[in-house]
């Protein structure tokens, strides 16, 4: 799992209470014209996700969009119109508001059934028992990637994504991160790092933890061979912040023995993993 987090700097999420197609945003049936505005302004660094409350919903009340980013204040809006939605669109390219100390986390579980059947009927009643605990950040959302790892949670504005779970531990994961301590035996990575760096940095959270979010920092990259191909290495200089440790990882990018990697799947396909080759202090 190590490594397997999609990258992002940023999250739109739009509150739709479904049927969700394959491709959620496409198949959302929100106007053409201001579904591809917000896909514009959002770039390549925003994702853009659909996202409903567990449970029955009331499908005539107000919907609710937000954008999080990493480490930054939420800004939330409604919408009832498709036209509403601009306002989503203007939020993408302004400047964000000033950091709130702290900010509101979000609890996302991909249950994203019509996409992978694994991630509905292993992620919907783990939003469930997750909202039993917190009914007020969670959300279930569409695909987010990773479904072999399913059920999959993404914690915002953190971005880190867990994998692997089930009601049980999905409580004790996100109870231990919420409480500031990362449980890293179903950690997949963190957005804000491309995937052999966040097998480094996982591999740090093994070796010294009980260790916080921020506890893990980067301090240099360095790629050798083919970018992110199979055989490269990247090499991680990291800080343990708390114990003033410093470390330097050799991560091997290796192809795994095609498999089948989603319960949809029709054939086997590859799939990259991230080995640890060296992990040395400085």
């Amino acid at each position: 799992m190590a490594g397997s987090a999609p990258p992002a700097r940023r999250w739109l999420l739009l509150e739709h209470p479904g049927p969700w197609r394959i491709d959620a945003i496409a198949g959302s049936g929100i106007d053409p014209g201001v579904l591809s505005t917000l896909i514009k302004k959002a770039g390549a660094a925003t994702r853009i996700l659909l996202i409903r409350r567990p449970g029955r919903i009331d499908r005539r009340a107000a919907r609710r969009w937000i954008l999080a980013g990493l480490d930054s204040t939420p800004v939330t809006g409604r919408w009832r119109d498709d036209n509403d939605l601009l306002a989503a669109a203007d939020a993408l390219v302004a400047a964000p508001p000033p950091p709130m100390e702290p900010p509101q986390p979000l609890i996302l579980v991909c249950a994203h059934g019509v996409h992978d059947v694994c991630c509905a009927l292993r992620g919907r009643p783990v939003a469930l028992e997750l909202a039993s605990r917190w009914p007020e950040l969670v959300w279930e959302c569409s695909h987010i990637g990773g479904d072999r790892f399913a059920p999959n949670v993404v914690l915002l504005p953190d971005g880190f994504y867990y994998g692997n779970l089930d009601p049980a531990s999905a409580v004790d994961t996100v109870e231990a991160h919420l409480a500031g301590t990362v449980l890293p035996d179903r950690l997949r990575g963190m957005a804000r790092y491309l995937p052999p760096v966040q097998a480094a940095a996982i591999a740090a959270y093994e070796r010294y933890g009980p260790l916080s979010p921020s506890d893990v920092a980067v301090q240099a990259t360095e790629q050798i061979g083919p970018h992110h191909g199979h055989g490269s290495e990247t090499i991680v200089d990291l800080v343990i912040e708390p114990q003033q440790r410093e470390v330097t990882v050799r991560v091997l990018s290796a192809r795994r023995t095609d498999a089948q990697l989603t319960c949809r799947a029709t054939r086997q396909t590859p799939a990259t993993e991230y080995r640890i080759i060296d992990f040395s202090p400085r």
